[in-house]
């Protein structure tokens, strides 16, 4: 399904985000790949930048069960999705590379095994030179805690931002965010008031030059300008974004000019992935075979 824009309905409603990134384009396209698309959920896709391996979420119809798979690209199709080869016990998510491919943060209850929520931590796992995965390293308090955490996104700037329901917030689910200052001594700090509200925040996505983000939170998604104090009062992107209040688990292009994301469509494929060209016809997500996708 292609979802059509207004023009003049566009200006007005993402001048904010104009202003930010540049004439956003006019359309948002699904990327339902052969092998990768199914009947179940798909969501938080994460492309691997050494192997072109396509990492996302799959769970069921209800986004419950969450594992994270990935697939490769034989050069005509993708190949029948299989578990990650750091996966673990319980359930796992938000899997996100460096832009270097040498690490992937990621959610995970690997430590208790169980299925619950309250149980997600924020992992890493690094790659060896062969190009193996070395054994995942659960971060230290106080970057997790007793409560949820969830989508560990890196900034250039180096802080770690994430989403926890934690105590000392501003609200329920709040943005955070940590800075690594020696190996294994981290700083932990509120995200602020210009991201955080008395309701939900769920997951921040910086820019890929750092430059300002994309924030999904209680009315769908949001986005935010870096200014010279920090970041800035966040603006709600418009209905041609925000169809349902469903959409989920962003991921930009290296490029920046370009945003990949999910969507519950309802019956019969749920969760389907789709892609908005922010700043024209970027040739992305990659391709595999003759087909998009």
């Amino acid at each position: 399904m292609r979802i059509t824009f207004r023009p003049v309905a566009l200006l007005a409603t993402l001048m904010p985000f104009c202003a930010m990134a540049g004439a956003p384009a006019l359309d948002v396209q699904p990327w339902t790949p052969a092998g990768i698309s199914s009947d179940l959920f798909e969501s938080h896709p994460a492309f691997d930048p050494l192997t072109g391996d396509v990492y996302f979420v799959r769970s069921s119809k209800s986004f419950s069960g969450w594992r994270i798979l990935y697939s490769h690209c034989d050069g005509t199709r993708w190949s029948k999705p299989l578990p990650a080869p750091f996966a673990g016990a319980g359930v796992e998510a938000d899997p996100w590379f460096t832009p270097d491919g040498h690490r992937v943060y990621f959610i995970s209850t690997r430590a208790t095994g169980s299925t619950k929520s309250k149980d997600l931590d924020i992992w890493r796992v690094d790659r060896r030179q062969d190009g193996h995965w070395e054994k995942p390293v659960r971060l230290p308090e106080p970057v997790n805690s007793g409560e949820a955490e969830w989508f560990p996104r890196l900034a250039p700037d180096g802080w770690l931002y994430f989403g926890s329901n934690r105590q000392g917030g501003l609200g329920k689910n709040d943005i955070w965010r940590a800075r690594e200052s020696a190996p294994g001594h981290w700083k932990v700090e509120n995200a602020g008031a210009a991201l955080n509200t008395a309701g939900n925040e769920y997951e921040a996505l910086p820019s890929p030059d750092g430059q300002w983000l994309v924030l999904n939170a209680d009315g769908g998604y949001y986005t935010s300008r870096m200014g010279a104090n920090g970041w800035q009062p966040r603006t709600r992107l418009g209905p041609e974004i925000n169809v349902n209040g469903s959409e989920i688990g962003a991921l930009f292009s290296p490029s920046g000019k370009s945003l990949l994301f999910a969507r519950d469509t309802g019956e019969p494929k749920s969760g389907e992935f789709f892609v908005w060209h922010i700043e024209g016809s970027e040739a992305w997500p990659p391709t595999c075979g003759a087909t998009p996708g």
